[in-house]
């Protein structure tokens, strides 16, 4: 169980993402899906902390509260679905379901956490920090181009860890690689993450129209989920 590490949450600083991350990595077992996608954020963290720290983003104060905010509500969904999935968000729910069903590679783990996260919390996410800090997702094209320029960043960390994800796989790749290949090419992180900033214009466009918005956002939380489920096909083989 993951309480005592959850303990930490909120984080308040990406320092203190990575450190919660870290200790759920070691937390987790290999044959828990759930350790694949969190293997795989907390490489993309440590990265746009190094990013953050430079002069990669014209608004780095933007970037830093976005990655706060957007790992707080990863924490969030773990916790609330960690005893009954169920309770976590719909968009979460397939992942925690699935996450000791055998027949699942661990890429397939880690797309179903990226679909999750970034296509249900990020549009969230963006709304928030934009209220926090001021500014509209609408009109603030400076901070719209730092979000952009961060998906070489995602793709390139992302191609790193399916290579991870593949060691020990030699003798079933030939078998079952195309089925997972087929699988990860529904996903791709910069169409999504376009589509959460264009999700995050249109809650914030409906926040003067809260039962709207609310149904937009339960919408969005559902279908997200729906494409979670398609994410998780089983391959037949057991590849944790």
């Amino acid at each position: 169980m993951l309480t005592d590490v959850l303990r930490a949450a909120p984080a308040s600083s990406i320092d203190a993402v990575i450190g919660i991350m870290t200790a759920i990595d070691r937390k987790l077992p290999d044959a828990d899906g759930l350790k694949w996608f969190n293997r795989l954020y907390l490489a993309v963290t440590t990265n746009v902390r190094e990013a953050v720290a430079g002069p990669a983003f014209r608004d780095p104060r933007f970037m830093t509260e976005l990655d706060v905010v957007f790992a707080n509500q990863y924490f969030e969904a773990i916790a609330a679905g960690q005893n009954d999935a169920s309770r976590a968000p719909s968009a979460w729910r397939p992942l925690l379901r699935a996450r000791t069903r055998p027949g699942i590679a661990r890429l397939q783990f880690a797309l179903a956490g990226m679909n999750a996260h970034i296509n249900r919390d990020l549009p969230q996410g963006i709304v928030q920090v934009f209220e926090t800090l001021g500014g509209e997702p609408t009109t603030d094209t400076v901070r719209r181009r730092d979000f952009d320029s961060l998906n070489d960043l995602l793709e390139r960390v992302e191609g790193e860890v399916k290579r991870e994800f593949s060691v020990g796989l030699v003798g079933v790749v030939d078998a079952v690689g195309g089925r997972v290949d087929d699988i990860a090419a529904m996903w791709k992180v910069r169409v999504a993450r376009a589509a959460a900033w264009t999700n995050a214009e249109v809650l914030w466009t409906l926040r003067r129209l809260p039962h709207l918005r609310a149904a937009f956002f339960e919408t969005l939380d559902r279908s997200t989920g729906l494409a979670g489920r398609g994410l998780l096909t089983p391959t037949g083989l057991d590849l944790i």
